[in-house]
C-alpha cells in the first residue's frame, strides 16, 4: 500500500488509492481509553436478543427472531480473481453475506433496526407499558401500535439506512419519514413508500438530507431523528456483528491470532457500520484483526478526514464531485463519532472505481451465485490492495446490499460489468 504522502494528490484526482494509516495505534491498549465499552456491544447484544420474540413475529423469515447473514467461503471466486487479476491471494476467503439480512437487505439492518428497537424499548418502558421481565412480543400487539402511532422517526440516507429504518418503524407502528438525497435510487424511493413510510426527496447530497431531517424533527418534541453521522446507537447495533461473526469462525475451525490473522474489508459511507463492525471486532480480537474500510474514489470522504486530520471536511471542498453508483457510500462528510473512534484503530482505507464494482459484482454472480449492489463489490477487492497475510490467515469481504434489489436492474448491472471483463 502506498505512503499517506503520495496518497492525497491521487485521492484529490480520484484516482484508486492504497492508504496504511500511520497513526494506528495497538488495539489492546486504545480501547481502554475510548468512551465506549465492551460492556455497551454486550447490553446492545442483549437488547437484540430481548426482542428476538418481537422480530420473529413480525419477520418469520428471520432464525427465531434473530438478524443475521451466512458467513461463505468462496473459493471459486478466489480462484476466479487470481485468474482475472494475475494475483495470488494467500489463505482461506470468505464473504460476509449481508445482502442476504432479512428485513432491510442490507448491512444497515444492524444498527438501524437496533437503535429504533431500543427506542420503542424506552418509551414503553416510561409510560409502563413494560416492565424488563415481560415477553417482548407484546410488541406485535395492535395496543403497542396504537401508542407508537403518536410517535414520529425520521432518518436522513442515500436508501439502505432508510429502508432500515422505514420498515422497522413502520412495522412497530411509528409515523417515519425517511429523507432521501439525490443519489439515493428509485426502486428504494418506491419500496419504502409501499411500506407507509413517507419519503422528502432533495437535489443534494447525503449531507443536506441529514440536516434537512434533524431539522424538522428538532421542531417536534415526539419526533426521533436516527441520526447516522453522530449516532452512539447505531454504531452499538453494527458492533453487536462482531459477536455473531465470532461463533461462525468457530464452525468453520478458524482461529484468529498473530500466527493466523484475519483481515476484513469493510464497504464504508459515513462511517458509522464499517466503524461498528471494526470495533466489535478489535475488542474480541486485538490487532490479530485487520480491518480496512473501502470508499468510492469520487465519495472518499473517510479517507480525506484522516488524511487532512480534519472531521469536517466536506468531499465537495476538495474538488470532489461525490457521484458515484454504490449509492449506500455515496456520502460527502465522515462520521465524527467514527472518525474520532477509528482514527487511531483501522490498519487503512483503499478507493475503488465504479467500473470495478461491476466488474465484481458478475464475478461474484458467476462464481458464487450471489446478488449484490455495486457499493457491495467494493470489499471484494481487498486481498488484491492490501498487505499480503500468510497462508495460515482469513480474508472476509463484508457484501452489504442484494436482498430486494429488482432483478431487472440487477441483470442490467450484471450485463454492465460482464462487458468490463
Amino acid at each position: 500500500m502506498e505512503k499517506t504522502n503520495t496518497v492525497l494528490q491521487r485521492v484529490l484526482k480520484m484516482e484508486p488509492v492504497s492508504w496504511v494509516n500511520n497513526q494506528k495505534e495497538d488495539a489492546v491498549k486504545l480501547l481502554e481509553t475510548l468512551p465506549i465499552s465492551f460492556m455497551q456491544i454486550k447490553d446492545a447484544g442483549d437488547r437484540l436478543q430481548r426482542f428476538a420474540p418481537f422480530l420473529k413475529k413480525a419477520f418469520p423469515e428471520t432464525e427465531d427472531g434473530i438478524i443475521e447473514s451466512p458467513l461463505c467461503e468462496t473459493p471459486n471466486l478466489k480462484e476466479a480473481m487470481e485468474t482475472l487479476y494475475k494475483h495470488k491471494i494467500n489463505g482461506r476467503f470468505f464473504v460476509k453475506c449481508d445482502s442476504e439480512l432479512q428485513v432491510a437487505g442490507s448491512i444497515k439492518a444492524r444498527g438501524g433496526i437496533y437503535e429504533v428497537l431500543k427506542h420503542a424499548e424506552e418509551l414503553a418502558l416510561e409510560e409502563k407499558l413494560l416492565s424488563p421481565d415481560d415477553d417482548y412480543s407484546v410488541f406485535y400487539e395492535p395496543r403497542f401500535r396504537h401508542f407508537f402511532s403518536q410517535y414520529k422517526v425520521a432518518v436522513g440516507s442515500t436508501g439502505n439506512l432508510g429502508m432500515s429504518i422505514g420498515i422497522i418503524s413502520a412495522t412497530l407502528g411509528f409515523q417515519v419519514t425517511v429523507h432521501m438525497s439525490r443519489d439515493a435510487k428509485e426502486w428504494k424511493k418506491s419500496f419504502l413508500r409501499n411500506h407507509g413510510v413517507i419519503v422528502k426527496e432533495y437535489d443534494d447530497d447525503y449531507s443536506k438530507a441529514v440536516e434537512e431531517g434533524r431539522k424538522e424533527c428538532a421542531k417536534d418534541p415526539r419526533a426521533y431523528f436516527v441520526d447516522d453521522e453522530n449516532s452512539v446507537d447505531l454504531f452499538l447495533g453494527y458492533a453487536v456483528a462482531a459477536f455473531r461473526l465470532e461463533k461462525q469462525l468457530k464452525k468453520y475451525g478458524i482461529v484468529v491470532d498473530d500466527l493466523h490473522p484475519l483481515q476484513v474489508y469493510l464497504p464504508c459511507g459515513v462511517g458509522g457500520a464499517p466503524g461498528g463492525i471494526a470495533f466489535g471486532l478489535k475488542h474480541l480480537f486485538g490487532d490479530a484483526v485487520r480491518c480496512y474500510f473501502v470508499e468510492p474514489t469520487h465519495a472518499p470522504c473517510m479517507l480525506l478526514g484522516m488524511l487532512k486530520n480534519d472531521d469536517s471536511i466536506r468531499v465537495s471542498d476538495c474538488g470532489i464531485d461525490g457521484v458515484t453508483e454504490a449509492d449506500g457510500l455515496a456520502v460527502g462528510s465522515p462520521s465524527k463519532l467514527v472518525m474520532k473512534l477509528e482514527r487511531n484503530l483501522i490498519e487503512g482505507i483503499y478507493t475503488i472505481e465504479d467500473k470495478e464494482l461491476y466488474r465484481l459484482l458478475a464475478l461474484l454472480y458467476d462464481t458464487e451465485e450471489k446478488k449484490i449492489e455495486p457499493s457491495g463489490a467494493a470489499s471484494i477487492k481487498g486481498p488484491l490492495v492490501t498487505p499480503e497475510i500468510p497462508a495460515e490467515g482469513t480474508h472476509i469481504a463484508w457484501l452489504t446490499g442484494g436482498l430486494f434489489l429488482p432483478d431487472d436492474l440487477f441483470n442490467k448491472m450484471y450485463a454492465k460489468g460482464k462487458g468490463l471483463r
